[in-house]
């Protein structure tokens, strides 16, 4: 309840919610200095991942020959591009941000049950036969046919494979989406329509447009059957980031849930037991 009258409340003076300079300052997003910024700023935000989108749209089309490709060059070629925009100066956002070890573990601490979050609705549903999701339109059902093969690199690559997965998953991925989602789209999204640079918007400001399409988004991007649980993750995080106002927090966030659902998922495969104590496969996660 502390995080909603803090984030999600408008202030009394401020109450359509709309996106203002940090409270106690006196401004307006118009009524404060705009900073000259050179060019528009998008790329940095926006070439890591829609990067990863395309190439993954390129792997699902191309010949089963070519797929043991598209695992490395998923991950890398995001990764390399965050990390040249970064050196190039991008995401001020990030530049600066030392955590304390009581916010750090804070802010793993809401990762872990983050994915806690993500992953048990399904873990309670292999536990019957057939499993639960079975009732719902196959749209919205897991399919092992995407599951993560940690052989597709062959037999010998196991370990390169999951290396790579868990590189991509837990460190570039929780980068990339967190730039684009909370830092670009959030304050693009207040003030597209007033001719101000989202560079000038502040941080973590709540707004009821901002706050939505930064739901849909994220929720759009995942697989239906990630659906319900995406927007679980993303709304309570959304939440902590409200709170913490912190971009660099986020991150941590992030990693700590795709870690901890890696780890899980890698630990427990075949370990989960369903009806009659049959083990389960668990990589339709990944």
């Amino acid at each position: 309840m502390g995080i909603l009258r803090k984030g999600l409340r408008p202030p009394a003076d401020n109450p359509r919610g709309e996106t203002l300079p940090p409270q106690g300052t006196g401004e307006t997003i118009r009524s404060r200095p705009m900073v000259s910024h050179a060019g528009h700023g998008w790329w940095p935000y926006w070439v890591p991942l829609f990067s990863f989108l395309i190439l993954g749209e390129i792997a699902g089309r191309a010949p089963e020959t070519w797929q043991p490709l598209s695992l490395p060059i998923k991950v890398l070629v995001p990764g390399v591009l965050f990390a040249w925009f970064y050196a190039r100066g991008a995401y001020p956002e990030l530049r600066g941000w030392r955590p304390r070890g009581r916010d750090l573990l804070l802010d793993t601490t809401v990762g872990v049950v983050g994915g806690a979050v993500w992953m048990a609705p399904y873990l309670l549903a292999l536990r019957f036969d057939p499993p639960l999701w079975t009732a719902l339109p196959e749209f919205f059902q897991p399919s092992p046919e995407d599951a993560f093969d940690s052989a597709q690199l062959g037999q010998h690559f196991v370990g390169l494979a999951l290396g790579l997965r868990v590189l991509g998953y837990a460190a570039v991925t929780p980068f990339v989406e967190e730039v684009f989602v909370r830092s670009w789209l959030a304050r693009f999204a207040d003030v597209f329509d007033q001719r101000i640079d989202f560079r000038d918007v502040p941080l973590a400001r709540f707004s009821w447009r901002s706050f939505w399409l930064v739901v849909i988004f994220f929720t759009a991007s995942h697989v239906p059957w990630e659906w319900p649980v995406a927007v679980l993750w993303i709304v309570g995080t959304q939440l902590w980031f409200y709170h913490r106002r912190q971009l660099g927090a986020l991150v941590v966030v992030h990693a700590s849930s795709n870690l901890s659902i890696f780890l899980f998922v890698w630990l427990m495969d075949g370990r989960w037991l369903g009806p009659n104590g049959l083990p389960q496969s668990l990589w339709f996660f990944l």
